[in-house]
């Protein structure tokens, strides 16, 4: 089966507009997560989802199901975890306490706050992790990257040909990125970013799907208002 990992654990605090995370603002005429989870609910590739929320929204967050959401029946609500990787994990252990343990179970883990993702995307991404078990979305780096280990002075310039932006989803086999999480140390989970490094750490493949630069995600005021204007939102000052 495949399963879509919608991922609103975090509490926004680098936005600073509201008192509520970033996931629930209003995007045009709904909230930012809901965009997120009508994409996943589009895609008809998609068995389930689940929907890992800071435990402190779960109850706001079934609100919005039970009033906006028409396909609620096919969405799973987890209290989220103290980081990314718990969040997933949380989901994971409800996956299989809903529907047992399977080689052939996929999931697609994606920010609550990328709204923007595409079918496209989300099917490259399906059947890349059916193919060679772990993938990650990319788009290329446009920009020249510079290295500081400093914060003051250039490292180095890494040749641009060879450097990704990354993006979400991540999608993996869940037997995978199961194995592979309970193989690392504590110190090594202390260094994970997100959860393809479990399998870089690993040195575990994980195949590239193209991206897309409209496939942002909303960190910052400016991210926000971007976010409106492609929806055509009225713009927050």
């Amino acid at each position: 089966m495949i399963f879509g990992a919608i991922l609103a654990g975090g509490t926004g605090s680098r936005m600073n507009i509201a008192d509520m995370p970033k996931q629930f603002l209003p995007l045009g005429d709904k909230p930012i997560i809901l965009h997120t989870l009508e994409k996943f609910l589009l895609c008809d590739k998609m068995d389930r989802v689940y929907v890992g929320v800071h435990p402190d929204w779960v109850g706001h967050m079934q609100d919005l199901l039970e009033r906006q959401v028409p396909q609620k029946e096919r969405v799973t609500l987890v209290p989220g975890g103290g980081d990314r990787n718990s969040t997933i994990f949380n989901i994971v252990d409800k996956i299989e306490a809903d529907w047992g343990q399977s080689d052939d179970h996929l999931i697609v883990t994606h920010d609550a706050v990328r709204p923007f993702v595409t079918l496209r995307i989300l099917e490259e991404n399906i059947e890349a992790a059916r193919a060679f078990g772990a993938c990650d979305t990319v788009v290329s780096a446009v920009d020249t990257i510079v290295v500081s280990e400093n914060g003051e002075t250039i490292s180095q310039i890494p040749d641009r040909r060879l450097m990704y932006q990354g993006q979400t989803p991540q999608s993996f086999r869940i037997s995978l990125l199961k194995r592979l999480y309970q193989s690392l140390d504590e110190e090594e989970k202390a260094i994970l970013t997100d959860a393809c490094k479990i399998c870089v750490v690993r040195q575990t493949p994980v195949r590239l799907v193209e991206g897309d630069v409209s496939n942002l995600k909303i960190t910052t005021v400016s991210d926000y208002k971007i976010a409106q204007a492609m929806v055509g939102g009225q713009v927050v000052d």
